[in-house]
């Protein structure tokens, strides 16, 4: 499907690089609506747990998948995974606001991973604010220079809106040969009526 925002399903870390990420963490305040008693309540692998059984079921349950998911960051609130799933729900909802900050904190949680920047170009094209939502794309390829999702949603921005670029014909190449058959076909034709 063409620019799905894309759901994180992460691992669960080792203890001693959880450890120190969250430690990084616990330094700000926080203006969560999550509950987190303190560092030694905090149930990692349950918020892991939790995100993975609301992944599974989020297309049929939304509903549900969002009560997981709440529950996932009541347990770990620094579980960036649930805030960019949670961020993905909301999204598919309208919620603009309440899924651009969840893709905030994830941004911040998963320093390495493009998901929650490229959630968040989707999330600011949508609210019609196309020069941020560009800049957001390229922020995603930043960390992850290649990652296919990026590449077709930023492509498709710019097309859609008439903002190409000196990359933009190379990124449609990319597309074709890269893409599932959907993308592939659409990236052709556009290269074709250039």
């Amino acid at each position: 499907m063409m620019g799905r925002p894309a759901f994180v399903v992460v691992t669960v870390l080792s203890v001693s690089v959880m450890s120190f990420a969250l430690g990084a963490c616990s330094q700000s305040r926080s203006t969560s609506p999550y509950t987190a008693s303190t560092e030694f309540a905090r149930d990692p692998i349950k918020a892991q747990r939790l995100t993975l059984e609301a992944a599974a079921i989020s297309d049929v349950d939304p509903a549900k998948a969002e009560s997981l998911l709440r529950e996932a960051l009541t347990a770990d609130l620094y579980h960036g995974p649930a805030h960019n799933n949670l961020g993905v729900l909301y999204l598919k909802q309208g919620k603009l606001y309440e899924a651009a900050g969840e893709f905030e904190w994830a941004r911040k949680l998963l320093p390495g991973h493009p998901d929650p920047r490229l959630n968040m170009a989707i999330t600011l094209e949508r609210a019609g604010q196309i020069d941020e939502a560009i800049a957001g794309y390229h922020a995603a390829l930043e960390v992850y220079p290649e990652h296919l999702p990026t590449v077709q949603a930023l492509v498709r921005c710019q097309l859609r809106n008439n903002r190409t670029d000196a990359h933009t014909a190379r990124h449609l190449e990319f597309i074709a040969l890269r893409g599932d058959e959907q993308w592939r076909e659409w990236a052709n034709t556009q290269t074709l009526n250039k």
